[in-house]
């Protein structure tokens, strides 16, 4: 027994938890050292005491009719798990505790309720910050999802109103999981009809290749940006990956763009830049070619218009007579010379007026050889074969101006003594002009350059000329819906065919 009670005692001093005995009347029996040191108190003083000298004074009322209750139907339990229990030490102060009520009988019948208390100050504390801090997550929670969907809202937006354009978002099978964009609504479409979709279905077939091609770079981690052309229309894309946790990729964004009316503002500012280039080309190549060309004729009227002075004080009439016929060719070169230029700069202006009226070809091209009589050299003839009359609706001047041209380059390329034939054959359909000479013939290197503006043939470099009048000739018969074709041999002669409709 002595072995029993010495346990107990052992028990009793070394738990750590407060353990008060209190009989069926409230009285305090028996506490630990635990209990006392809990409470403030020290050795028996407690002893005698009701129990509700440890409860607040708030709640002693109420304690002592929950301690009559629970005598009435005692039962193991714990209390201040769920409810917040406070104690009250000698000193005042409350502190939070845990309870836990065990009732007993001993053998003679009395009745007891041994207490075990808890001090949970720390887990209260703990419990305050952990909903403190949970109160603040909530907060942080709410305020991100508001901010998340205030950037969601924004992004939208943006994306919505993201002009000739849309920007998607697609898995790896590429199936829709974001589309937005005015390029969406300017062709009804609604951008929630889209998700799931596959993207590529809606791919032109033309393109479709090419740009599956390139996303298929994307979904391996590479950025891409490149343009697609569908018919009249085309397409800036640009596209990136998009990342999981695990930093593989698993979506993409791409964002495309209608640029085509870009592209025709950008072509025409290329083509105006372009047309700047070849006027300062053509600035440069016309002071450098006119100031060789001007300077030969010029040369030549000046001496001879000294040498004439000279041969009149001698009295030789035959000399001033060849002096004279030289300055006349020169004055004759200067003047086709001058007539290029003015023809040249009205064809670029576009101040060359079109006037179709009925034509009579035979009298035009007869017209023309009399006007080419003081340029011939000596016994070079100008030969017509064809009908006496044909008639057909076309502008007579501008025509002229383009046989005087031809028969120009016919009797300056070819030899002396020679024969110029030109020919007027009728077609069903159009009628044909041909201008044949025996004269230097056209390399065939420079063939394909003949219609350039400034070009002369490499055999012809010792001979007057602008370089402008083939051109000329290709740009008046553009505005008589005629053509020119030619054949040639070098040393052989050279045959051009001008081609004009018969109706307009």
């Amino acid at each position: 027994m002595d072995l029993k009670n010495n346990l107990y005692e052992i028990l009793f001093g070394a738990i750590q938890e407060g353990l008060i005995l209190v009989n069926d009347k409230g009285v305090i029996v028996e506490l630990n050292k635990t209990g006392n040191f809990m409470f403030g108190y020290t050795g028996d003083e407690l002893v005698g005491q009701k129990i509700e000298v440890l409860v607040p004074t708030s709640a002693r009322g109420g304690h002592e009719q929950h301690r009559t209750n629970y005598n009435a139907h005692p039962t193991a339990r714990s209390m201040g798990s769920a409810l917040k229990l406070d104690g009250v030490r000698k000193d005042g102060s409350e502190f939070p505790v845990q309870v836990s009520l065990n009732p007993f009988e001993n053998k003679n019948g009395q009745k007891y309720v041994v207490a075990l208390v808890s001090d949970v100050t720390e887990r209260r504390e703990n419990e305050q910050n952990l909903l403190k801090l949970r109160e603040s997550l909530e907060q942080k929670v709410k305020e991100r999802t508001q901010e998340l969907r205030e950037s969601e809202r924004l992004y939208k937006s943006i994306a919505r109103n993201f002009p000739s354009g849309v920007i998607s978002i697609f898995d790896s099978s590429f199936k829709y999981l974001f589309a937005e964009g005015q390029g969406l609504y300017e062709l009804g479409i609604e951008t929630s009809d889209l998700i799931g979709l596959d993207y590529l279905d809606r791919i032109d077939p033309r393109a479709k290749k090419q740009v599956k091609e390139e996303l298929d770079e994307v979904f391996k981690g590479e950025s891409k940006n490149f343009e697609v052309k569908v018919g009249e229309r085309t397409y800036s894309i640009n596209a990136v990956p998009l990342s999981d946790e695990g930093n593989e990729v698993d979506k993409i964004l791409v964002v495309e763009k209608n640029i085509t009316a870009q592209k025709e503002v950008s072509k025409k500012l290329e083509e105006t830049l372009n047309k700047e280039r070849e006027l300062t080309e053509m600035k440069s190549r016309f002071v450098s070619m006119a100031s060789h060309e001007f300077r030969t004729p010029l040369s030549t009227i000046n001496s001879s218009a000294s040498l004439i002075k000279k041969y009149h004080e001698r009295e030789s009439f035959d000399k001033i007579v060849k002096h004279a016929d030289r300055i006349k060719n020169s004055v004759r070169n200067l003047t086709a010379i001058l007539n290029d230029f003015l023809s040249f700069e009205k064809l670029e202006a576009n101040k060359v007026n079109v006037n179709f009226d009925d034509c009579s070809l035979p009298q035009l091209l007869l017209e023309s050889f009399d006007e080419m009589v003081d340029m011939t050299k000596p016994e070079q003839n100008i030969i017509y074969k064809g009908p006496k009359e044909l008639i057909i609706p076309t502008d007579g001047q501008l025509l002229k101006n383009t046989m005087l041209n031809m028969l120009s380059n016919a009797v300056k390329y070819s030899r002396a003594k020679g024969e110029i034939i030109v020919s007027l054959e009728e077609t069903p359909d159009n009628i044909v002009i041909s201008i044949q000479d025996f004269g230097l013939g056209i390399p065939l290197a420079d063939q394909k350059n003949l219609f350039t503006r400034f070009f002369r043939a490499g055999n012809v470099t010792n001979i007057e000329g602008t370089g402008l009048g083939l051109n000329i000739v290709l740009r008046y018969l553009d505005l008589l819906k005629g053509e020119i074709s030619f054949k040639s041999k070098e040393g052989e002669g050279t045959i051009f065919f001008i081609t004009l409709p018969k109706q307009n």
